[in-house]
């Protein structure tokens, strides 16, 4: 039986998707008027740099993505590069975002356009993102990855996430909460 290297980032996907359809409703609200919460994208922008980010990528990037290049995977001109090349076009969404919603939260005006159009960018850029790697990179890093790297990758996992204690649980809560917040 092969130990399963991508079930949990593809659980972590799961958190990353709730905060996504936080950001996709609170952004709808934001275009017709209803929704002024800066401070909700200067949160979402820290789960994504911290969470996504840093905590899931440094699985993804530096263990999962290494292993499957040095397993005979290409790195350019692979799902690789193209994934790398999505992470960094995420990061420029984020780092729009950011910069708008904390110009908005300081006053200035006309913020919303640009916020909305960073959170949807980012949003779509995310969803089809996750859907390819949990669709079709990591069934195949399944197939190819043999046995005897699998539990070198999930101790680097569990080393990745000690750095970092409590950060999951963090995210975690402040998803719930902006969920509790939408729902009543």
């Amino acid at each position: 039986m092969k130990t399963n290297v991508t079930q949990v980032m593809v659980d972590e996907h799961k958190l990353i998707l709730r905060m996504i359809a936080l950001v996709e409703k609170n952004t709808d609200l934001l275009e017709q008027g209803k929704f002024r919460n800066w401070q909700f994208y200067l949160d979402a922008v820290d789960f994504i740099r911290n969470y996504a980010d840093r905590f899931h990528h440094a699985k993804e990037e530096d263990v999962l993505f290494i292993e499957l290049i040095e397993n005979g995977m290409p790195e350019k001109q692979s799902p690789i590069e193209a994934m790398h090349m999505e992470h960094e076009q995420g990061r420029a969404h984020v780092r729009a975002m950011e910069e708008a919603a904390q110009k908005a939260l300081e006053g200035e005006t006309g913020q919303g356009a640009i916020i909305a159009e960073n959170a949807k960018g980012y949003a779509a850029l995310l969803r089809g993102h996750i859907e390819k790697e949990d669709d079709i990179l990591y069934p195949l890093a399944e197939r190819v990855l043999p046995q005897e790297v699998r539990d070198r990758m999930l101790q680097a996992y569990e080393k990745a996430e000690a750095k970092t204690p409590g950060l999951e649980e963090k995210y975690r809560n402040l998803v719930k909460g902006y969920e509790a917040q939408i729902a009543a």
